[in-house]
């Protein structure tokens, strides 16, 4: 049996009707950028994430770059990230003109440790940037009161996690800053890039949507050195569509990761990612740490089923950063993490029998 790592064309066949009407409706209205359809899905989507504002944009990087730029952050500023995440929370800093400084993961679910981002704090520090990784929230609570407590800004990065919920809340819930992904493989996905900014600050939205389109709201009329990161309606009218199965779509990623944490458990050699009991991971992702990595997935390649590994180069390791001087051995536990982490399928159409077909070649292979 071949075990794609996730299934695409399936979520769209599921919402094929529906999907269809609604790029119809938008090739029809012969309105193709920021229309209705991008406003829409912009209170839609706040709604969701129990939020006040939404602004869309055109990726989960612009996300994050845009909200730094609007909340000042910017040349000679440090922004705290985690060690261990994928390079693009790492590139909206720099893009910026600020500089990353790493902070380590705690360990259970290896989003960013709340005690030592505190000890990372400098005179320069200017923002604290969390990822919800694979699906499951970072400790916001800690991490808000340290930025109060230093004044300084919190932006989350949601690329994985939407839909999840911390303490009850859903992510995005309260924020003044959280930038969300709509890339394909996304929880909730477009049909190319995409991504938007939730917040509580109707002038920080108002100033993301200036930069957003070139720095303005009247054509010809420049107020700020923005860029063009939009989103197009055609996306948005697909993104209202798929909106309204996300929390169908999580449960089912829910009951597979359950199945998978029951008759994986006690494998030697395998540990299972966990969850706080504060935490509703999104499971974006199912993401095990094991001995002997490479060859592991090597034998459930040759079984048919298809995984991948989130991250395989720490980013402090990564050519892009060099410039940064961190060399091996400089954040143990992200180094760690890439030599073991193995992500298993997991998705809304991964069917129960091909769970267990990648169950029971894990197994085998064990």
């Amino acid at each position: 049996m071949d075990v794609p790592f996730l299934d695409l064309q399936a979520a769209y066949l599921e919402l094929r009707s529906d999907i269809d009407q609604a790029c119809r409706r938008v090739l029809g209205s012969g309105w193709y950028l920021h229309g209705p359809e991008n406003e829409a899905f912009e209170a839609e989507f706040a709604a969701y994430c129990e939020n006040a504002h939404c602004v869309t944009v055109g990726s989960g990087c612009d996300a994050l770059e845009l909200s730094l730029l609007a909340l000042g952050v910017g040349q000679g500023d440090e922004v705290i990230v985690p060690s261990h995440t994928f390079i693009a929370t790492w590139l909206a800093v720099s893009r910026v003109g600020a500089v990353p400084v790493p902070v380590e993961p705690e360990g259970v679910s290896h989003t960013l440790d709340p005690e030592l981002v505190e000890q990372a704090i400098t005179p320069r520090t200017a923002a604290i940037l969390p990822v919800h990784l694979y699906g499951h929230p970072a400790d916001l609570d800690a991490l808000r009161a340290i930025a109060d407590r230093h004044g300084l800004a919190l932006v989350e990065d949601v690329a994985q996690a939407v839909g999840a919920r911390q303490r009850g809340h859903r992510i995005g819930a309260g924020s003044t800053a959280a930038a969300f992904s709509f890339y394909p493989g996304k929880n909730l996905g477009a049909l190319g890039d995409g991504g938007a900014v939730v917040t509580t600050d109707p002038t920080l939205a108002e100033r993301i949507r200036l930069l957003r389109n070139y720095g303005s709201k009247q054509k010809y009329v420049h107020e700020v050195r923005g860029t063009n990161a939009r989103l197009d309606e055609l996306q948005a009218a697909v993104l209202r569509v798929k909106l309204r199965h996300l929390d169908d779509w999580n449960a089912r990623r829910t009951t597979l990761a359950q199945h998978y944490q029951t008759e994986l458990k006690d494998l030697p050699g395998i540990t299972l990612p966990e969850a706080h009991p504060w935490a509703d991971s999104a499971w974006h992702l199912f993401v095990l740490r094991c001995q002997n990595r490479d060859r592991l997935q090597g034998q459930l390649s040759d079984a048919g089923v298809q995984t991948l590994i989130h991250y395989p180069t720490p980013v402090h390791l990564s050519p892009a950063y060099t410039d940064l001087g961190l060399p091996p051995g400089t954040f143990p536990r992200a180094e760690s993490l890439a030599g073991e982490v193995l992500s298993l399928p997991i998705g809304p159409h991964l069917s129960r029998g091909a769970a267990d077909h990648v169950i029971a070649t894990l197994k085998a292979a064990v």
